[in-house]
């Protein structure tokens, strides 16, 4: 069985398009690749933010539901969006910059032989930033490279997704003996799992949390995690798969930048498995204006005067501006 390669991306909930843009573009010095809509919800947002080309295992997307209400954050569910910085120093810089931009951050800490720092949004959406520098398998991205955060310290993509889980035994049945994973470490209440060629682009961490209470989603939830998979001829062995264990599946499901198959493995936790192509550049935008215009999926763009009065127009347009580097004294 062909193995997963690693975290494809995550997709989150905000509260606030709007806000949600000017935080990962301004602060966070990712690139919105693609500006599109919830394909099962088309009055709702998604947008994707990267690397520079929008690159697989590098992207964290967010719907903007209409009058979604705040979570109860507990178990089982997704926790904080790891997300990749080159090395510690990287680390020490994010910690002036968010104090700078006024960010609520945690300090620098180890997390299994990693350092680490966590942060918020403003929806109290968790994040935990994972530096590089003792890192080995999946590789990078690439820095947005007109963005605002300098490359030797920028985010390249993304790092260990956290689940909070009640049943430990059920989801290590899942990670490991239906999905392939393999645990590498454990520090109770954490447990680590990497897939592929491992390092902090292929790793879950699992928290045991017997105790809290079922989670209930909101804005600042994960809606759900995926994985790389190389394409559809390894995505219809992964559909034998489920088809042999038993386990309810999506089938195969065209996004048009990725080709998806979902399922939940673990109550709570949708799981989906994406192919590496064919990505963000496309008919509709090339590499200097991705993520400026509303863009819609071939089925969809016979609606598109429909669609653009459902979806509140939102600036994007960054191929104009010029950002200045942003440095802190030391």
């Amino acid at each position: 069985m062909n193995q997963l390669k690693g975290i494809h991306h995550v997709t989150a909930i905000t509260s606030s398009a709007e806000n949600i843009y000017e935080f990962f573009t301004y602060v966070l010095g990712l690139r919105l690749v693609k500006k599109t809509i919830n394909q099962d919800d088309i009055k709702t947002y998604h947008l994707f933010f990267a690397d520079d080309a929008g690159n697989p295992g590098t992207d964290v997307t967010f719907f903007d539901f209409q009058n979604i209400s705040k979570p109860s954050k507990g178990s089982d569910e997704i926790g904080s969006i790891g997300l990749r910085v080159p090395n510690d120093k990287a680390l020490k810089y994010w910690v002036k910059r968010f104090d700078h931009h006024q960010v609520a951050q945690g300090n620098i800490t180890t997390f299994f032989d990693k350092k680490v720092v966590s942060f918020t949004d403003f929806d109290e959406q968790e994040y935990m930033l994972y530096s590089d520098e003792t890192d080995s398998g999946v590789a990078p991205g690439t820095p947005w490279k007109k963005g605002p955060v300098p490359g030797e310290f920028a985010i390249t993509g993304l790092g260990p997704i956290e689940l909070r889980i009640r049943d430990l035994n059920r989801i290590s049945h899942s990670l490991n003996d239906i999905m392939g994973m393999r645990k590498v470490s454990s520090d109770a209440p954490y447990t680590l799992f990497e897939m592929g060629e491992g390092g902090n682009g292929a790793s879950i961490v699992i928290k045991h949390t017997p105790k809290l209470p079922k989670a209930i989603q909101g804005y600042s939830s994960v809606h759900h995690v995926a994985f790389r998979i190389e394409d559809t001829d390894v995505m219809d062995e992964w559909i034998r798969r489920l088809n042999e264990k038993g386990a309810r599946h999506s089938g195969r499901v065209d996004r048009f930048y990725f080709k998806s198959l979902y399922t939940r493995l673990y109550p709570g936790i949708l799981f989906e498995f994406a192919t590496e192509g064919p990505g963000f550049i496309d008919d509709q935008e090339d590499y200097e204006t991705l993520g400026e215009t509303l863009a819609l999926p071939p089925k969809f763009r016979n609606n598109k005067k429909e669609i653009t009065s459902l979806v509140r127009h939102i600036d994007t347009v960054r191929s104009t501006k010029t950002f200045k580097k942003e440095y802190f004294d030391e």
